[in-house]
């Protein structure tokens, strides 16, 4: 007798392939087969997912690309796509659908629909993204990273937390070391939109720090390409040590060995630093349509782990002042830390898992 197969449909970002990818390890591990449904787009997020996750390219579409003739082709690619899924799904039934976000989702999820496959969605951020909006209704279960989602009106969620990588699990809670009169570490991620105003801001803000903490301070920026040099030649004129990069792929550890993380709000992000267990200055992107970025710090910012400087407060002197602030309480940053752990949630891939059981076991009976 085959195994059971589970439909994943997820594809656009990495804030809806990284969960994707931890549950499709998770239940592979319990001997279920993964299949993962997204479009060429997201089949460039793959490398990562085992190798036993078959990787089933359909056609999707996005609105928010191309000119008038491309956005007049995206109902049809849409339908094709989704006759494409509903005819796979026929041959190879699935016992669960899980939709993760973004266009590339909607072949599968509509595929579920229409073959009343159990299914659910998951979202990452503290508001519905338009595709999940679309099914909010049509599945049987939705899961929410960040607690609370706001949820169209009748609608429950059900709080499961955003997965997160075993490089961070392997890290979760790490003693924190509070700042003091010793090398301090400051990190600085800037996510994939938004690192133009942090490289605009942040570096002035802790060159106008007082000397007597800004000798101590040590930083690691991630920065835009085209603004590598300009902020570490900053750092370097001013004299304060900096490892500026366009990525790091050892973030686990430097959050771990952060006094505090600068960062854009970004479910994933939000995710690793509350679950390490960091003080953090979030600034949630603006130009985020539903303000998503916001409701994701909130909580962290209510539980007071966190600082939330919109940008439109996001200057110099305002953020100088929050980061000595921090870094000049001891017993404050420690508390920060401490909060920042308690609203982590780190078994969110069990508890994800948990729900895919529940609603095969309901296809059972």
């Amino acid at each position: 007798m085959a195994a059971p197969l589970l439909i994943i449909a997820a594809g656009g970002t990495g804030g809806h392939m990284f969960p994707a990818q931890a549950l499709a390890e998770a239940m592979l591990a319990n001997g279920w087969r993964v299949r993962l449904s997204t479009d060429a787009r997201g089949a460039r997020y793959t490398a990562g997912f085992p190798d036993a996750v078959d990787v089933s390219v359909v056609g999707s579409a996005t609105f928010a690309r191309g000119g008038i003739g491309a956005k007049l082709a995206v109902p049809f690619r849409i339908i094709v796509g989704a006759v494409s899924a509903i005819g796979r799904m026929i041959k190879d039934r699935p016992v669960v659908v899980v939709g993760f976000g973004g266009y590339p989702a909607i072949p599968a999820m509509t595929a579920a629909w229409v073959l009343r496959v159990p299914r659910m969605i998951h979202e990452q951020n503290g508001v519905l993204g338009r595709v999940n909006q679309l099914f909010a209704k049509r599945v049987d279960k939705i899961a929410c990273g960040t607690w609370p989602t706001e949820l169209p009106a009748g609608v429950e969620g059900i709080h499961t937390g955003n997965p997160v990588r075993a490089a961070i699990l392997d890290r979760a809670a790490a003693p924190y070391i509070p700042p003091g009169d010793y090398p301090m570490s400051i990190v600085v991620m800037g996510g994939s939109q938004g690192a133009r105003i942090l490289s605009d801001v942040v570096p002035p803000a802790i060159a106008n720090l007082p000397m007597a903490m800004r000798k101590n301070i040590r930083v690691a920026q991630q920065a835009r390409e085209e603004d590598l040099d300009r902020v570490a030649d900053f750092y370097a004129a001013e004299g304060i040590k900096a490892d500026v990069q366009t990525f790091f792929t050892d973030v686990p550890e430097r959050l771990a060995d952060a006094q505090l993380v600068i960062a854009r709000s970004g479910a994933s992000t939000v995710a690793d630093v509350s679950v390490i267990g960091r003080p953090a200055i979030w600034v949630p992107l603006a130009s985020a349509i539903r303000n998503e970025q916001a409701a994701n710090a909130r909580e962290l910012v209510e539980a007071g782990a966190a600082v939330m400087m919109e940008e439109t407060v996001f200057e110099v002197d305002a953020l100088s002042a929050q980061i000595a602030a921090i870094l000049s309480d001891t017993d404050g940053a420690m508390r920060m830390s401490h909060a920042a752990v308690r609203c982590a949630v780190p078994d969110a891939t069990d508890r994800l898992q948990a729900l895919v059981e529940t609603l095969a076991n309901g296809s059972e009976t």
